[in-house]
């Protein structure tokens, strides 16, 4: 109930001041402050579908506050003509030789399928080399496209969760830009599940490509105070640190619910998914489904043996999630959708689900074991003891008692976290 009062008072505020005056300006805005660090300078960009100037719609700059109405809204898709101009149209525009432009997972146009191994190819529009820096492995930029830049721009919107890989691809990026003499310049964007700090701190045994850095599951920062982060705490491969300049934004405090318009990846479609994702996709390291395939993701969970439950769904290939699990069978499970407002900005990031799904099947430790990947969901929750903790849990424990139990236990390190991550911070918590 704090965290939404504080919401409360937050949103109370602005009303007061006037949405116009406080609207949230983005880096990407800020051409004065950026453009002259790009003077005479070759530029690549590394965005994806997520990098519209402002977050213009309909020729309006938004500042979104989210509500019950905009929570299940789904995000415009991108290409839509309601849409701004995208950074890569605004850079040629104002006469900066762009020379590539890099992507994340999912692709330029943020349309492949997780995990995807995506190829290189040129921007239909204006005929940038598009480097893809998700191929699996260690990233590998060719020494041609190296020396063909002097500095990356990064204009790009993250969800502020540690298994998100974007923060990852941009760590990647930094590191060689480091090595090669590069500078950097990230364009700062809010984080929509910034209000908050919850989750164990990865373990670097747990290390993988959905994780690479020791923060919690929801580390409440920006891509920018991230990227701050990594650079000063000397995350970067071998201790390296870039030439890194932040443009923050304007107007955004930690507390401000900041709606998106456009989907950061193909299975984020609202912003319930967004809030729901740090609970929902642990079931990505369980043989439970997670809603891929359907035009719900992350906002369902369900399994074609899940007994009692009266919610159903059939996952189908779809853009995005063209091989979903449990493809063409019938799911049973819970329907997230149902949770209102309030209850899903306090849920945090919520266990029982999982428990329940666990207790429900009865398939022991091959509950957990999904794609050959064993600690898959060691590398989501960042420890073994979530795993041990359900496994070993009586069932007189109620899956709410081991559910508060499993958040009481990450107290100590979140607040050493957050005691860390402050000199880092660009705006007020």
């Amino acid at each position: 109930m704090r965290r939404l009062l504080t919401f409360s008072i937050a949103l109370a505020l602005l009303l007061a001041s006037g949405c116009r005056e406080s609207r949230v300006v983005l880096g990407d805005e800020r051409l004065d402050e950026y453009l002259p660090l790009l003077e005479g300078k070759r530029v690549a960009i590394l965005s994806n579908q997520s990098g519209i100037v402002g977050d213009v719609v309909d020729g309006k700059p938004l500042r979104v506050e989210v509500n019950e109405t905009s929570v299940d809204e789904p995000f415009i898709p991108f290409g839509s003509e309601r849409l701004g101009p995208h950074l890569l149209d605004v850079l040629l525009e104002k006469g900066v030789d762009v020379t590539a432009v890099f992507s994340p997972e999912h692709g330029f146009r943020g349309l492949a399928d997780p995990g995807e191994l995506v190829g290189d190819d040129r921007d239909a529009r204006t005929g940038v080399p598009v480097i893809s820096l998700y191929k699996g492995g260690e990233m590998v930029i060719p020494p041609e496209v190296i020396d063909s830049f002097d500095v990356l721009v990064a204009d790009i919107q993250d969800v502020g969760l540690r298994y998100y890989t974007y923060h990852i691809t941009l760590q990647d990026a930094m590191a060689i830009c480091a090595e090669n003499g590069k500078e950097v310049v990230v364009l700062d964007c809010p984080n929509p599940n910034g209000f908050y700090v919850e989750g164990y701190i990865l373990e670097k045994r747990y290390y993988s490509g959905i994780g690479t850095i020791p923060v919690p599951t929801v580390h409440g920062m920006t891509l920018g105070e991230l990227a701050l982060m990594m650079n000063g705490e000397g995350w970067l491969r071998d201790g390296l640190k870039c030439d890194l300049k932040v443009i923050p934004c304007l107007g955004y405090t930690h507390g401000i619910l900041y709606s998106l318009i456009l989907p950061p990846s193909p299975n984020l479609k609202t912003m319930r998914s967004v809030y729901l994702y740090s609970t929902t996709c642990l079931f990505a390291g369980t043989v439970v489904s997670e809603g891929r395939g359907t035009s719900f993701p992350f906002e369902v969970y369900g399994h074609p043996d899940m007994t009692g439950q009266p919610f159903c769904f059939t996952p189908e290939s779809i853009p995005g999630a063209t091989r979903p699990r449990f493809l063409g069978r019938e799911c049973h499970g819970k329907d997230l959708r149902l949770l209102p407002l309030d209850t899903l900005l306090n849920l945090g990031i919520d266990f029982r689900p999982v428990i329940e799904s666990y207790r429900n099947l009865g398939l022991g430790d091959s509950f957990f074991g999904i794609n050959d990947l064993d600690d898959h969901f060691e590398a989501l929750t960042g420890t073994r003891k979530v795993r041990e903790a359900i496994e070993n849990a009586g069932e007189d424990i109620s899956a709410e008692a081991l559910s508060a139990s499993l958040k009481a236990g990450w107290k100590d390190e979140v607040e050493a976290f957050k005691a860390l991550r402050k000199k880092y911070l660009l705006y007020d918590e």
